[in-house]
């Protein structure tokens, strides 16, 4: 029994059908999460997932955005269907996906075929014509999070505005060869992957929006720490073939892009004390990720094959 039960029954007691479940009744497991508390509950016929936002989490996620999105992300057919959810205090119920396995990135280098799988369901995510709520922008997005950071007690790793700086040419080629705008998971964590070893999955849509469907690509491959080979078994299976320059070039950006919006992000969990894990060592080590593929060579032949387009 979880020591969050009370809170997580009481949560469940706010769905239609579910209002006299108390806690004798079930068996109650606590997930995974970074900010949140995410418990699997299992009740006579029925296994429920039982989400609850994480304190201060509605300073950056707007819940009747996620809500949306979540529904349209069912209807697209890669995610799990939604019971319940209330905007005001984000509690979110869903019904529980069977037989699979939570993506990690030890999984997706040893479960055979699994980067392909998750190619296919992007790929499906991506084409669905589903229209989700809010756009994700990314330059935007980094600005806000360094005003967030702004009235927090915490410094930046050092040159991380130089490293922002360089990203102005990136900036400039996506600019110049723009993607047509798809429903994107923009958060696409090994964990939000869940493997039933013929299908992936897609869970947990709070930063999910239109935006270009290659950030996706590009994100995941860095969540999962793909080599070579399974990058590219992954961009196989998304674009049905091999990728061209410029969509190879697209997915390395968003690859170092992703590790700079998120550097910000791990550094407001690290001043607001979060204490799921050592935020302040996660966003160093991304940053570092970052400077090192943008310090790369072969960064810039990827910027210019964007910028000409194909």
């Amino acid at each position: 029994m979880s020591e969050h039960s009370e809170v997580v029954i009481a949560a469940l007691n706010r769905a239609p059908g579910f209002e006299s479940v108390s806690a004798i009744d079930c068996k109650i497991t606590r997930l995974g999460g970074l900010t949140n508390l995410v418990h699997l509950v299992e009740t006579g016929d029925h296994k429920i997932i039982v989400r609850i936002p994480g304190e201060g989490t509605e300073e950056y996620i707007d819940r009747k955005v996620e809500i949306a999105n979540a529904n349209a992300a069912f209807r697209a057919g890669v995610s799990a269907k939604v019971i319940w959810a209330d905007a005001a205090s984000g509690i979110m119920i869903s019904k529980a996906i069977e037989g699979i396995e939570t993506m990690t990135p030890a999984l997706f280098r040893t479960r055979e075929g699994s980067p392909a799988r998750a190619g296919r369901t992007l790929a499906k995510l991506h084409g669905s014509g589903e229209t989700f709520a809010f756009r994700f922008e990314l330059f935007s997005m980094i600005d806000d999070y360094l005003k967030i950071l702004a009235t927090r007690d915490v410094e930046l790793p050092e040159g991380y505005h130089d490293i922002v700086a360089a990203a102005e040419p990136v900036k400039a080629a996506l600019a110049a060869n723009p993607s047509d705008l798809a429903p994107c998971h923009c958060d696409p964590l090994c964990e939000n992957f869940l493997d039933d070893g013929e299908k992936m999955w897609i869970v947990d849509w709070e930063y999910s929006g239109m935006n270009d469907p290659l950030w996706d690509v590009g994100d995941l491959s860095v969540e999962a720490g793909m080599d070579e080979a399974q990058e590219m078994a992954f961009m196989r299976a998304y674009f049905g073939g091999s990728p061209t320059a410029s969509q190879h070039g697209r997915v390395v950006i968003y690859k170092a892009m992703c590790d700079l919006l998120w550097t910000l992000w791990g550094l407001i969990q690290h001043a607001d004390k979060n204490p799921a894990e050592d935020f302040w060592a996660y966003a160093t080590e991304r940053f570092d990720r970052c400077k090192n593929l943008m310090n790369d060579p072969s960064f810039a032949d990827h910027v210019e094959a964007v910028q000409k387009g194909d």
